[in-house]
């Protein structure tokens, strides 16, 4: 149960609901939006001055109701489109609020999503069933997107984070042509052999998450703790409180590992162009593999980026002169392809 200090009954008692499902989380998001945005973070602080920001629900082809938000230049036509695949304890309301502002004052136009299952997206909280699912409703999402008469000519990237780098890897494998380059934070192509249980009871799991699915079994670290290096910055992901935070379903735990195993085999199906950035002290996910993604993919346009010292939540959880240099990188990066 998430406490945190200060609050009124009332909205420690929005915040102990049962959020599996999407009533309680956008109760919760409402309550706690202007607390969120006064937190002490750098990221927080991005101007919105010159931008225009829009919320919408659309109910996609599978019939679930799927929350996205846009952040564009008020003034003239975007330089590009950025297409943003958050990652698995986050949703595109918290901290990427402060990334896409920070995007969008630069020229673009950022559009989010999240996912079935998670933030203000109706499904069962943190539970992915299929990852190739997901997939094909990020593709259908953005791709509508990207039809918009305003858009449609520009130049479009996709931006993940974490898992979010898996999604994207795995949107561009079935649309190999489609996307002007991608931008990869820390992207999870591997899970760090740390995160993973010891061979035995992943068996048992996986046996298990045949009959039990949605059963929240899998035992797992602090996340927060492992990812951001700041203990201030770590402490305000419990003010991003539809985030999941419980142990992982088991079907989700076995669909991660599945796709990480997959992407690890088909790195060499990377075409397109790619920035990758990976803090080399990551114990989330592998920032091996990410190397090994740079070297394997057939993209004749690629470069990595590696950083000192540096934990997971390489926008989040840093200091703030870590968080403003990667900013500085992605930004010439984007600069440079459009």
């Amino acid at each position: 149960m998430v406490k945190l200090e200060g609050l009124s009954e009332e909205l420690q008692k929005i915040l102990d609901a049962d959020m599996d499902h999407v009533g309680p989380r956008r109760i919760a998001r409402e309550a706690f939006k202007h607390i969120q945005l006064s937190i002490d973070h750098l990221l927080f602080k991005m101007p919105t001055d010159g931008l225009k920001m829009a919320e919408s629900y659309e109910v996609n082809s599978r019939g679930l109701e799927i929350f996205s938000k846009s952040w564009l230049p008020e003034k003239g036509s975007p330089k590009a489109v950025i297409c943003f695949c958050h990652g698995y304890g986050d949703t595109c309301t918290f901290f990427f609020e402060g990334v896409a502002r920070k995007l969008a004052s630069s020229g673009y136009g950022v559009f989010a999503m999240d996912y079935p299952g998670f933030g203000l997206s109706e499904g069962l909280h943190g539970y992915i069933p299929n990852f190739d699912i997901m997939v094909g409703d990020v593709i259908e999402h953005y791709s509508k997107v990207k039809e918009n008469p305003n858009l449609e000519k520009l130049p479009s990237f996709l931006f993940g984070q974490s898992m979010g780098g898996a999604v994207a890897l795995k949107v561009h494998m079935r649309q190999p042509d489609s996307w002007n380059g991608a931008v990869l934070v820390a992207p999870m192509c591997k899970i760090a052999d740390d995160m993973v249980p010891p061979w035995i009871l992943t068996q048992i799991l996986s046996g298990m998450a045949k009959l039990l699915p949605k059963q929240k079994l899998v035992p797992h670290k602090d996340l927060a703790e492992l990812a951001f290096k700041v203990v201030k910055n770590r402490e305000q992901t419990a003010y991003n409180v539809i985030a999941y935070k419980h142990n992982p379903r088991l079907g989700t735990a076995l669909e991660l590992l599945s796709t990480t195993k997959e992407i690890e085999q088909q790195l060499d199906k990377v075409s397109l162009p790619l920035l990758i950035l990976h803090g080399k002290e990551d114990r989330v996910t592998d920032c091996s593999v990410s190397k090994a993604l740079y070297e394997k993919s057939s993209s004749s346009d690629k470069k990595l980026n590696l950083y000192d010292d540096a934990y997971h939540s390489l926008l989040e959880g840093e200091p703030d002169d870590m968080i403003l240099r990667v900013f500085a990188d992605i930004i010439s990066w984007l600069d440079d392809h459009c």
